[in-house]
């Protein structure tokens, strides 16, 4: 390995610790979410009562919200491991039956990106989940024998940024099902303040709002900001992050005052000026902008949705009236007429 290359992982090593350190540990430790945190506070608390595994979990939204973190702090409550995979890692059902068989009584399996799995790894899941069995063919043809082993009981935590892509069986299988929706500005503002106290950052209560305000109310997006923020101020204001600080950071980013970054806004500018305000296909928007449609969908058209900037129509994506006063433009077109037939 090159200098080079040991350089680039020892990076991503340091990132990666750091970013475990910011994750919190227990349900008492998570700010924000707080309908998912009670729910999951009861569940947990009934699991170990009757001393069994938690009921199957099924976690959905947009990305960067905390799934990954719900279920190391259920595994944490639980006492319990954690095994980590996803959905397109799991390529045949003999990844999936591998990993089964090597895991312990109570022990959680976290699936991200779960409505990715193939149908033929789903088959091995259903009984897997439902009777804590895996169903094995040895052989092939009239002597192929079915052979069934038994499995400790476990809990499977999947993740999902696309609910509608789960197949119709596997999404019965999870007993609790819960959507993780965008942070207040509040509970943004104690994250921020949470993780400049975990990495020594020194942060004035302007500048924690000035991050957590372009944090776009999603946790990861303003961690990573936090940390960007945190490199301007030691190269240009003595490592004091005070509003202005912030502020001089994050436009030298691009991140504008509502957290919309370049690409958000070339979707916005693409709907107005290349097709009139829309209605537009996604598939159209990503290729003017060469961006993948999932991406859009996933990553962007959340939060562009949360501000009432675009909306979902039948037709195509059309940008609204705060999208053009947000981007200083004048919206001239005839108001749209809606029909009832």
């Amino acid at each position: 390995m090159s200098d080079a290359s040991r350089m680039v992982s020892g990076k991503k090593r340091t990132e990666d610790r750091l970013d475990n350190a910011l994750r919190p540990r227990r349900l008492d430790e998570m700010t924000g979410q707080e309908r998912v945190v009670e729910n999951l506070r009861i569940l947990i608390e009934a699991a170990r009562g009757r001393h069994e595994p938690v009921d199957h979990v099924l976690l959905y939204g947009p990305p960067g919200l905390g799934k990954t973190t719900f279920a190391h702090v259920i595994a944490n409550e639980m006492e319990v491991n954690i095994r980590i995979t996803a959905g397109p890692s799991i390529e045949r059902a003999g990844d999936l039956a591998a990993i089964l068989t090597h895991l312990r009584e109570g022990d959680v399996l976290f699936i991200d990106e779960i409505h990715r799995l193939g149908r033929a790894v789903e088959e091995v899941l259903y009984p897997a989940m439902e009777d804590f069995a895996l169903d094995i063919v040895i052989g092939k043809g009239p002597s192929a024998k079915n052979v069934r082993l038994n499995l400790p009981r476990f809990t499977v935590i999947g993740a999902t940024t696309r609910l509608a892509l789960l197949t119709a069986p596997l999404r019965a299988r999870f007993g609790a099902v819960y959507r993780l929706d965008f942070y207040s500005l509040e509970a943004m503002s104690e994250i921020v303040e949470r993780a400049a106290t975990l990495i020594n950052v020194p942060i004035h209560e302007d500048g924690i709002l000035e991050i957590a305000r372009r944090g776009r109310g999603t946790p990861r997006v303003a961690l990573r900001l936090l940390k960007r923020v945190r490199d301007y101020a030691e190269v240009r204001a003595d490592g004091d992050i005070t509003g202005d600080v912030a502020a001089e950071a994050l436009d030298l980013l691009e991140i504008d005052p509502l957290g919309l970054d370049d690409i958000d806004r070339r979707v916005l500018l693409t709907i107005i000026e290349k097709f009139e305000g829309g209605p537009v296909g996604l598939d159209t928007i990503a290729a003017s902008i060469s961006e993948e449609s999932d991406t859009i969908m996933d990553v962007y058209e959340p939060y562009l949705l949360q501000l009432g900037f675009i909306e979902r129509t039948p037709r195509g994506r059309v940008a609204t009236r705060l999208a053009y006063d947000h981007l200083g433009l004048d919206d001239s077109r005839p108001p749209r007429q809606t029909s009832l037939f």
